[in-house]
C-alpha cells in the first residue's frame, strides 16, 4: 500500500508534539502579555499587490500565490508571464507586512504607541531540507509608534525573558545597526550603488571567513571594473586585532570595532540600549546593587537580508546552537508604504520551529492526565460516570479497551503525556490511580 503524504515541505504534527508545540506557544504568549504586549490576528491572505510591493526582501519571490477567480485556460495562457495578472491574493509569507496593514487600517482605534503580538504560520515556496518548511510558525512582537531606544529595549528584554523561561539561560542578542553599516561602508570607499552586493557578502563572513569575504569582494569589483582600494581598506580593518572583540557591551567596545570616528548619536543610540536591557534583566548577584551584565554583543558585521531595515537589527544567539534563534530590527519607512507618512516601527520574531527542538517542556503537573482501562464488556455509563468524576477534578482523561498487549498501551499513553492509569471493571465503586512512570 503506497504511503499518503503531506504535501512537500509541510508536515502533520502528531498529539504529542502538538501538546508540547502548545506549551512552548504557551509560555511565549504569557511572557509577551506580561510585558505589556496585546495580541492581534491577521488573515492568511494578503493582497497580490500588498505582498509583491518590494517591502518584503528576498521573500517576496517565494509567496504562494493564489490564482484569480473565473480565469479560464485561454486567460490563463494569455497572463502565464504576468504573475500580476494571474493572481490577485497571496499566502503571508511573513507577520511583518501584514501588520503594516493592520496598522495603517486600524490605526484610529489603537494607542500612540501599539505593542502588538502575533502568532500564527506563514508560508515560504523554500525548497525543503531538514530545519526548513514551507509552513511554519512565527511568534513576533512589535511596537510601532516609538523611535526612541526604549522600543528596542523593550523587546529585548521580553524576548530575552521568554527564552529564559523556556530554559534556554544563557542568551545573548547580537546588535548592529543598519546605518553603521552604510556609514563604515563609506569610508572604506565603497559607493551607494555597490552597497547592497557588498552587504550580502559581508553576511558570509561567519561561513567562508574574512579571507573567503575578502576574495569575494575582490573578484565582484574587477568583474564590475570598479576601484579594489575600498576592498584593501575593508581587509585592512578586518586584520586590525580590536575589530573582533566583542565584549564587553559598552561604548568602548562599540568604538573599538569600528573605525575611528563612528557617528556619536548611533553609537549612543546603540549604548542606551544596552543600558535599558541590563536594567531591565533580574539581578543575578546578592547585593541590591551588583551590576548585571549586558547580555548583548555589539557585531559590525550583523547584516540581516531585509531590505526594508532602516535602523537597529539584531538575531537571538544560544551557545548551544551556531545558527540564530530570532532576529527583528527597525522598519521605519514601512508602514509608510501605506499610510503615506512614516511612522517608527521595530520587531523582533522568536524562531519558534528552531526553539521547539531545543526546548524540554514538562506538562503541568498540577492536573492529572489519566487514562481508564476497561474490559469489553464495562458499561458504558459506568465508564462515562468514572471519566466525569475525574475530570470535575481539573484532570484530563482518555478511556482506551484493554489490549492483550498492555504494556504497549501504557508506554503510548505516556509518550501522549498522561501520568496515571486506572482499572475499570464492571461494578467498580472506586478507582486506583497508578503512575504511569
Amino acid at each position: 500500500m503506497a504511503t499518503v503524504n503531506p504535501p512537500r515541505g509541510m508536515r502533520d504534527i502528531l498529539p504529542a508534539d502538538k501538546a508540547r508545540r502548545e506549551r512552548v506557544l504557551s509560555v511565549i504568549r504569557d511572557r509577551y502579555l506580561s510585558h505589556g504586549f496585546d495580541e492581534i490576528e491577521t488573515p492568511v491572505v494578503e493582497e497580490y499587490d500588498r505582498l509583491h510591493a518590494g517591502i518584503g526582501g528576498d521573500n517576496e519571490k517565494l509567496s504562494f500565490n493564489i490564482l484569480r477567480r473565473g480565469l479560464d485556460a485561454d486567460a490563463i495562457r494569455e497572463a502565464a508571464d504576468d504573475p500580476a495578472a494571474l493572481s490577485d491574493l497571496g499566502l503571508r509569507y511573513d507577520l511583518t507586512v501584514p501588520l503594516a496593514r493592520f496598522y495603517a487600517s486600524n490605526r484610529g482605534q489603537l494607542p500612540g504607541v501599539f505593542r502588538s503580538i502575533q502568532i500564527g504560520p506563514v508560508w515560504r515556496a523554500e525548497r525543503p531540507q531538514k530545519g526548513r518548511y514551507r509552513q511554519f510558525v512565527q511568534c513576533d512582537i512589535d511596537i510601532i509608534g516609538d523611535d526612541s531606544s526604549r522600543a528596542e529595549a523593550e523587546l529585548m528584554v521580553a524576548s530575552l525573558d521568554a527564552v529564559d523561561r523556556l530554559g534556554l539561560d544563557g542568551a545573548s542578542v547580537r546588535i548592529n545597526d543598519r546605518r553603521v553599516l552604510d556609514w563604515m561602508l563609506d569610508s572604506f570607499g565603497f559607493t551607494a550603488e555597490e552597497r547592497p552586493g557588498v552587504l550580502i557578502t559581508i553576511d558570509k563572513l561567519d561561513k567562508i571567513g574574512a579571507e573567503g569575504v575578502g576574495a569575494e569582494l575582490r573578484e565582484r569589483a574587477l568583474r564590475q571594473g570598479s576601484s579594489t582600494a575600498p576592498v584593501d581598506a575593508f581587509e585592512e580593518f578586518l586584520r586590525r586585532p580590536q575589530t573582533m572583540e566583542y565584549h564587553p557591551y559598552g561604548e568602548a567596545q562599540i568604538r573599538k570595532a569600528l573605525p575611528e570616528n563612528a557617528p556619536d548619536d548611533i553609537v549612543a543610540h546603540l549604548v542606551g540600549i544596552g543600558e535599558a536591557v541590563a536594567a531591565g534583566r533580574p539581578s543575578t548577584g546578592s547585593g541590591a546593587q551588583e551590576p548585571v551584565e549586558i547580555p548583548l554583543v555589539f557585531d559590525p558585521f550583523l547584516v540581516r537580508g531585509m531590505g526594508y531595515y532602516t535602523g537597529t537589527i539584531f538575531e537571538l544567539a544560544h551557545p548551544s546552537v551556531a545558527y540564530s534563534l530570532g532576529g527583528g530590527g527597525r522598519y521605519d519607512g514601512m508602514i509608510g508604504r501605506f499610510l503615506g507618512q512614516d511612522v517608527p516601527a521595530v520587531g523582533f520574531s522568536l524562531g519558534f520551529e528552531r526553539l521547539v527542538d531545543l526546548v524540554t517542556t514538562e506538562s503541568d503537573a498540577a492536573a492529572q492526565a489519566v487514562v481508564l482501562i476497561h474490559d469489553a464488556d464495562a458499561p458504558v455509563a459506568e465508564l462515562v460516570a468514572h471519566k466525569a468524576r475525574l475530570i470535575a477534578t481539573g484532570a484530563r482523561v482518555r478511556l482506551e479497551r484493554r489490549t492483550k498487549n498492555l504494556k504497549a498501551l501504557l508506554e503510548r499513553s505516556a509518550a501522549d503525556g498522561y501520568t496515571h492509569f486506572a482499572s475499570v471493571r464492571a461494578g467498580s465503586a472506586e478507582l486506583e490511580l497508578k503512575p504511569l512512570s
